[in-house]
């Protein structure tokens, strides 16, 4: 037996199987010809974040067009990091946005899908097996270096003005003979193994990244650290090995994980492997003032995805416009096709941004408020009592008692050619239908009206107990406006736009000051949706009692 083969049996005793059982244990999958197999693979470490969305949407959306498998991995080697109910947590943020995963973790406790574990903490026998090959062929070796030791490498080589790092004459235990490491061991020292690397920086290696085309590295000559001293791995060991057994053809990952490339390439190599595609993409971008920069989990509330819950944003908004983000020939596509499912776009890598994308909070909520203006008034009102049962109790009690009322408020000027714009996520709800309840007008007004300042309180009282006797709550629009405008000649002001402009010293004022008055009185607003709807749903009674309250101003 060679030394090589004697070390491995030293180091994992305990392990019995080999590489070839755990190949035959995940067999190649049987999936159409160009069927991409996917994986998002977060660590249970904190709250999921835009970008995690962004990257599992992208995985989702380019396993299942192609009619491939995409899974949900979770990389739990830091124990240190990771936090309560962690996996169950991300789980629920995902399906909170229709992000399906064929196989992997549905629990902390509990999986789908025949590749499993899905957990990497679960998997430590799998990395064992394969690290123990490394060292058997002599391209891993335990490593008894101290922190203390590493700080002082550390400091030499920044003295010395050399690239920090554990590789050639740094690297003190990859010359160890068997004896030594023996020696060591009986010392009862602890240790991890890192990769004996064979590159040489003088050789490029090239990556044909499939968003940011052909990337050159120099080959990986550092000796990093495969297995950590509890016995589970590095990502980095961990992605190779995952990647090869779950059969995963794209990985897609921040690009951030570019400078890891040169070491995945190696271990791949060194395991006997094919690579698997990569598709970096760029970091979602903000306007900080006239610069962008990276959108910060710590600064930016936008950043988590729980943000888009608790505001309201229907998950169609949100999916639409990541995915504009993705590909930005999105957007042509849903004007063509307002009412596919967005899952009928194909996105395409070669489409995405190189540089990364320009998150707008504006235009996710123009996006929203186009998507919600073609929903009817039932699907508002459903939506938007489902979220204030959660965000808003008081107003989801509020519309959930007078549900008739409120489905007759969202129904203004929706449904028609032109429908209004106003909504654009479901906390927008409550202050553009504030007005009609009166509980909330009654509050709203406490502190008085907004009408126009160029008009006296004698003339306000004029204009609306005036309006008083010619309101009849019957009259279908045109005979109703025929009346506004014949009211606003009796009183002086001009009800044709055009004749007024001609000749402002002619009139008092012009229809918009009547209307205007009469808005202001019944809803405290500027502006407002079609004002005969308006009264319409607020109905006769209601109408009369505000318009007399506003004239005693």
């Amino acid at each position: 037996m060679s030394d090589n083969k004697k070390l491995a049996e030293l180091l994992f005793p305990h392990i019995k199987r080999t590489p070839e059982e755990f190949e035959k244990m995940y067999p190649e999958r049987t999936l159409p010809d160009g069927a991409c197999v996917t994986r998002f693979a977060p660590s249970p470490t904190g709250f999921v974040h835009l970008g995690n969305l962004l990257v599992s949407l992208i995985d989702e959306r380019l396993a299942h067009q192609s009619g491939g498998v995409c899974y949900l991995r979770i990389e739990d080697t830091d124990k240190k990091r990771e936090v309560e109910n962690g996996i169950e947590g991300i789980i629920k943020a995902l399906e909170g946005f229709n992000i399906a995963f064929d196989e992997g973790a549905t629990g902390s406790n509990a999986e789908k899908g025949q590749y499993g574990s899905y957990k990497q903490s679960e998997r430590a026998e799998i990395y064992q097996t394969f690290v123990k090959k490394l060292v058997e062929e002599d391209y891993a070796y335990p490593c008894f270096c101290a922190e203390e030791e590493m700080s002082a490498i550390r400091a030499k080589q920044e003295e010395q003005k050399l690239t920090p790092g554990y590789y050639g004459e740094w690297a003190v235990h990859r010359g160890f003979t068997l004896e030594q490491i023996e020696a060591e061991l009986a010392k009862e020292k602890s240790f991890v193994v890192r990769l004996k690397s064979k590159g040489n920086p003088e050789n490029k290696i090239v990556l044909d990244d499939l968003i940011k085309g052909e990337i050159e590295f120099p080959e990986n000559n550092q000796d990093l650290v495969i297995l950590k001293t509890d016995g589970l791995p590095t990502y980095h060991f961990a992605h190779a090995v995952d990647d090869h057994l779950m059969r995963t053809t794209h990985v897609v990952r921040g690009d951030e994980w570019l400078s890891s490339v040169p070491l995945h390439f190696e271990l791949f190599k060194a395991l006997g492997w094919e690579r698997p595609n990569y598709v970096h993409i760029s970091p979602v971008m903000k306007m900080d003032g006239e610069s962008k920069r990276k959108l910060s989990k710590r600064k930016d509330p936008e950043a988590a995805v729980s943000y888009y819950h608790e505001q309201g944003y229907p998950v169609q908004s949100v999916r639409d416009y990541l995915l504009n983000l993705i590909n930005s020939n999105f957007e042509d596509w849903r004007r063509e096709n307002p009412d596919k499912p967005n899952t009928d776009f194909i996105i395409d890598t070669q489409r995405m941004s190189v540089s990364g994308s320009l998150f707008d909070m504006v235009k996710l909520t123009d996006v929203s408020k186009e998507i919600i203006s073609r929903m009817t008034a039932e699907e508002v009102y459903n939506l938007t009592l489902v979220w204030a049962e959660q965000y808003d109790k008081d107003f989801a009690k509020l519309i959930s008692d007078k549900e008739t009322y409120a489905k007759a408020i969202l129904g203004i000027e929706r449904g028609c050619e032109k429908p209004r714009k106003d909504i654009g996520k479901w906390s927008d709800v409550q202050p553009y239908a504030l007005y009609f309840f009166d509980e909330l007008f009654a509050a709203n007004t406490a502190g008085g009206y907004d009408l126009a300042e160029n008009m006296s309180k004698d003339e306000i009282k004029s204009i609306l107990t005036g309006y008083l006797d010619i309101y009849n709550a019957e009259d279908e629009h045109e005979e109703w406006f025929n009346k506004v405008k014949a009211y606003c000649d009796s009183l002086g002001y001009a009800s044709n736009m055009k004749d007024y402009k001609k000749n402002k010293e002619a009139y008092k004022g012009n229809i918009g000051d009547i209307m205007g008055t009469i808005r202001v009185a019944l809803t405290n607003r500027r502006s407002t949706p079609d004002m005969h709807q308006v009264m319409r749903v607020m109905g006769y009674d209601r109408v009369i009692e505000r318009l007399k309250k506003a004239a005693l101003i």
